[in-house]
């Protein structure tokens, strides 16, 4: 059973997760909270398997409480909420090791799915979400552009089609389909890819993926 907390600070979106994710069998929600503050201490107190974090919210916003509990020991994967608008807020959650991204509007199947993804340790984020947050943030300066090259260089070629396969939003049943590979080769290519870069999550191998492509069509 994956345990589950909810952090947002309207009533009724807690409500309506809540009936999606217990629906699903699988899932149980531990309990909820109503701000950032509550969630920190609900996380202290019930250590869930996974948290889906509104990212505004009072007192403490989203990404002031996930900093705080990724400095908890053995901390849950959380996974933000957003409405989409592309602000400070989700950039700050992209660099304060977010497990994931979902749009508050996602169907019960999207979102059930997130959790059980980012709880098995893959974060599967909608190709839309993950195309449009790349495009939104990633370094366009010469400088960053190396840097990312650089980087991407550390990996065997079979990982740098794989990661590819990240950055263009693809889960890994599609990388698998496309590369002729199994979904385990490639969970475990980007796993290994993931350690090499230093990175915590697929959004961050598609900004990595981007700054370079960025750099190779300015020339830099």
């Amino acid at each position: 059973m994956i345990r589950v907390l909810i952090a947002d600070d309207e009533a009724l979106v807690r409500t309506g997760l809540r009936m999606i994710l217990e629906a699903a069998g699988d899932l149980e929600v531990a309990g909820e909270a109503a701000d950032g503050a509550e969630a920190v201490a609900a996380v202290r107190r019930l250590r869930p398997d996974v948290v889906l974090m509104d990212v505004r919210m009072p007192r403490m916003n989203g990404v002031a409480a996930l900093k705080a509990i990724n400095r908890e020991p053995d901390p849950p994967k959380v996974v933000m909420l957003t409405t989409f608008d592309l602000d400070e807020y989700v950039y700050g959650a992209l660099r304060a090791r977010a497990a994931g991204f979902l749009l508050k509007g996602s169907g019960p199947r999207e979102l059930v799915g997130a959790v059980r993804a980012v709880a098995d340790g893959t974060a599967i984020l909608a190709p839309a979400v993950t195309r449009r947050l790349v495009d939104a943030f990633a370094e366009r300066d010469p400088a960053a552009a190396r840097a990312a090259r650089d980087r991407l260089a550390r990996l065997t070629a079979r990982e740098r089609d794989v990661v590819g396969g990240v950055a263009r939003g693809l889960a890994n049943a599609g990388i698998a389909r496309e590369l002729a590979m199994t979904e385990t080769t490639v969970k475990a290519h980007v796993s290994r890819s993931l350690a090499k870069l230093g990175l915590a999550n697929r959004v961050q191998i598609a900004l990595l993926v981007r700054d370079a492509e960025q750099g190779e069509r300015g020339g830099g």
